[in-house]
């Protein structure tokens, strides 16, 4: 493969990509794959320090990216960001990553943790959204690819107030979508199910201390396919969607799942 082949096969060549809660997780493996596919991938994560040394691992393998610290909740502080990307030039891709998660049920989750999931999941991926679609429809388009999961259609125990955001966010991404398919603004979601990320490592370690293998063995199990997801491979899925290979589709969701939807026993 020449090397002006192996340029035009990267398929997020010239776009400007910001993905929020990118200094970890699904997050930076999209950042990742962006830029390995071509993209100038912006971090925007409230670890400042794990966004800019991310930032750089990606600069030092030939890639473009940049971190900035940022409060996806906050207004002020996603207005002061995502205006000084703007700055530089025209943003093209938005990948919703930013999220928390909760165990809990109904009757013993307390407001203030409702309020937090709330808060950074929905409202926080709603000022992001609000952030960049006027500029993407001054521009004449871009694509918004948000991060949602199967706690949004399936019934999960235990994820209450999780499973709750995660149904705003697919309602939301559906409205998006609507309102600005004539001005050539994309707006999808992937549903993963669970995913092997340093957060799952924590939680297992955290909770099940000794019973690390054994739990990890558990989780994997609870998909059908018999494993958790790599964040890369949601990564991938995140690269054709933002891509002009699927410029045919909008308004819908991809479910990430090993089958834990439909093949269910």
């Amino acid at each position: 493969m020449t090397e002006a082949t192996a340029q035009s096969s990267r398929v997020l060549i010239g776009k400007t990509a910001i993905i929020t809660g990118g200094a970890s997780g699904i997050g930076l493996a999209i950042a990742r794959a962006f830029a390995t596919q071509g993209a100038s991938a912006f971090i925007v994560d409230q670890n400042e320090q794990a966004a800019r040394t991310e930032a750089q691992k990606i600069r030092a393998s030939g890639g473009v990216a940049d971190a900035a610290a940022c409060d996806v909740s906050d207004w002020q502080s996603v207005q002061r960001v995502f205006g000084s990307i703007f700055q530089r030039g025209p943003v093209h891709l938005l990948v919703n990553c930013a999220g928390v998660a909760h165990v809990g049920t109904v009757g013993n989750t307390n407001e203030e943790d409702f309020d937090r999931i709330m808060r950074i999941n929905v409202r926080g991926m709603y000022l992001c959204v609000r952030a960049v679609v006027e500029s993407m429809k001054n521009q004449g388009g871009g694509v918004i690819l948000n991060m949602a999961s199967i706690a949004a259609i399936a019934g999960l125990p235990d994820r209450f107030a999780y499973s709750t955001s995660k149904g705003a966010v697919l309602a939301m991404t559906y409205s998006v979508a609507r309102d600005y398919l004539n001005h050539n603004i994309r707006c999808n979601a992937i549903s993963p199910a669970r995913v092997h990320t340093p957060f799952v490592d924590g939680f297992v370690a955290k909770n099940y201390p000794g019973r690390e293998a054994e739990m990890m063995e558990e989780l994997g199990r609870a998909q059908p396919i018999g494993r958790m997801a790599e964040p890369e491979e949601v990564a991938s899925l995140a690269v054709w969607l933002c891509s002009d290979e699927a410029s045919f589709v909008t308004g819908a969701n991809y479910p990430l799942d090993g089958g834990f939807v439909n093949l269910r026993g």
